[in-house]
């Protein structure tokens, strides 16, 4: 299973990251006129969310080691990755300092949270896609 299913999976993750960017901008206006707030409740969630995703990716990643993977996993991978590690900080950045509700720095903040958090959930469903499309169609 040298190259499964798809050649590449940038079709998938390119989809993955306009959906967060276009949650991210969304959350950011709604959040600076005062819409939607940010609860520390939400933000320790989201942390929590984020460190479990990646106990589970390198989990994942240690045991497919002697496989060779194709290029759909490792670009969803990197996806799964970048999301995880902004989820980190950006939540880590909202709990050590409090905004204003309409601050536009917070909502700034707070639209890429989301938008790390909308990053890591849909590049995990194309990398399980990329996962579970062996010798079928690719998604494009």
């Amino acid at each position: 299973m040298s190259n499964c299913g798809c050649n590449n999976g940038f079709g998938c993750v390119a989809l993955s990251v306009v959906a967060s960017i276009v949650v991210a901008i969304i959350t950011a206006f709604l959040t600076f006129s005062a819409t939607i707030t940010v609860t520390p409740a939400f933000l320790w969630v989201t942390l929590g969310i984020a460190v479990l995703y990646l106990a589970i990716t390198y989990i994942n990643s240690t045991n497919d080691r002697g496989e060779i993977t194709n290029d759909c996993v490792c670009t969803s991978l990197y996806a799964i990755i970048v999301g995880i590690l902004g989820t980190i900080i950006t939540s880590l950045v909202l709990l050590g300092i409090t905004f204003a509700a309409t601050s536009v720095i917070g909502a700034l903040i707070s639209g890429l949270l989301l938008g790390f958090l909308t990053l890591i959930f849909t590049s995990v469903s194309c990398h399980i896609l990329c996962r579970s499309s062996c010798n079928t169609r690719c998604i494009r």
